[in-house]
């Protein structure tokens, strides 16, 4: 087989294209989700939730609005899945791997810890579907922490039994989440959330995940780090490739090959697939980033929840802004340039951070 040899503009230009990032936008959420594959979900909102400003971000505020996502959430044509929103109809591309679960979809090394832990707590595990099956949907909050081994961890979910446990029930398929009452989940048994639809078998699965994956990204690598969520890397889908100054092999998207481009700003969520691999980021595009919210106040270079700014196919800068909801504003507190910005880019990237205000409904407070 050809490895086909790409120069970094090709490569950026094939991501870009298959994130949806390009002038031509995509005909609505739906079509977002099924080319993208998924929306991640994430709490944090400084200016918008991560699945509305990706979504924001490829159909702008005249083709998006939350209530499109609440809709399709509650209708079941998209469904939450471990944290990322999924076409309903891909539930086929995971049932397999629910029923051989821990085998399939847990990282080695935690495979025979989850498989214990969820053994001394099945009363537990029990307890909850029985509650869920005579008066779901309810929060984790309703559902009582009767575990016999808490779950230990260095992070967050520390002794956070329920919590755990009901996710790892996600990935045994028995439970799912239903809809959401606020911030909080409400969870379901799977039976009453996911569509009626035969399993994929587990290989099968995997090689369409993969292939779905490459086209979403364009371009991947083929091997990468085990991730229990959604890898960054893409097997043997695709055809080989390699990128000019950028060591070893990838895997590209033989349909993406060739195709005309036309750029344009975009402003993108911290957790945006086109630079969630933070090393290919650095390898294709040549962009310094880090998310920062978690850094105290003084050692933070761009600020709390920076915007990377894409402008055709490269990533020029990150902006530093807050959608004070109280106040009615979007709070830019600074443009941060990687590269100096000319008269054009300037004026496409003030229409598109305009464009965010009228979405998000608030004024552009732009600094003195």
């Amino acid at each position: 087989m050809t490895v086909h040899e790409l120069s970094r503009t090709d490569a950026r230009r094939i991501a870009v294209r298959a994130q949806l990032l390009d002038r031509s936008r995509p005909a609505g959420l739906l079509d977002v989700v099924r080319r993208l594959t998924l929306l991640q979900v994430d709490p944090t909102a400084a200016v918008a939730p991560n699945a509305d400003l990706v979504a924001w971000s490829r159909l702008g505020s005249a083709g998006y609005s939350p209530a499109d996502l609440t809709a399709a959430l509650a209708d079941r044509t998209l469904l939450e899945l471990q944290a990322m929103i999924r076409p309903g109809e891909d539930l086929a591309l995971y049932r397999a791997e629910m029923a051989e679960w821990p085998e399939r979809g847990t990282p080695s090394s935690w495979r025979e810890y989850h498989r214990k832990w969820v053994a001394a707590n099945d009363a537990c595990r029990r307890d909850i579907l029985d509650r869920l099956g005579a008066a779901g949907p309810l929060p984790s909050r309703e559902l009582p922490d009767t575990c016999e081994l808490p779950w230990k961890s260095s992070g967050w979910t520390n002794n956070r039994n329920v919590t755990k446990l009901l996710e790892l029930m996600v990935q045994r398929g028995e439970v799912a989440v239903a809809g959401r009452r606020g911030g909080d989940r409400l969870w379901d048994l799977a039976e009453r959330v996911y569509p009626d639809a035969p399993a994929v078998p587990v290989e099968e699965a995997l090689r369409i995940r993969d292939e779905r994956r490459l086209r979403a990204l364009g371009i991947a690598r083929a091997r990468g780090p085990e991730c229990q969520v959604e890898p960054a890397d893409v097997g043997e889908a695709g055809e080989p490739a390699v990128v000019e100054g950028v060591r070893g092999e990838w895997r590209v998207d033989p349909d993406r090959l060739g195709q005309p481009f036309a750029g344009r700003a975009a402003l993108l969520s911290p957790f945006d697939r086109l630079i969630h691999d933070r090393k290919r980021t650095t390898e294709l595009f040549g962009f310094d980033y880090q998310l920062e919210m978690y850094k105290p106040v003084a050692k933070r270079r761009w600020g709390y929840f920076a915007l990377p700014i894409l402008y055709g196919d490269r990533l020029v800068g990150k902006l530093d802004a807050t959608a004070d909801r109280k106040a009615g504003v979007l709070r830019v507190n600074a443009i941060h340039e990687d590269v100096p910005f000319t008269k054009t880019m300037s004026v496409e990237i003030r229409t598109e951070l305009e464009d965010l205000a009228r979405w998000l409904e608030v004024e552009l407070l732009l600094p003195a």
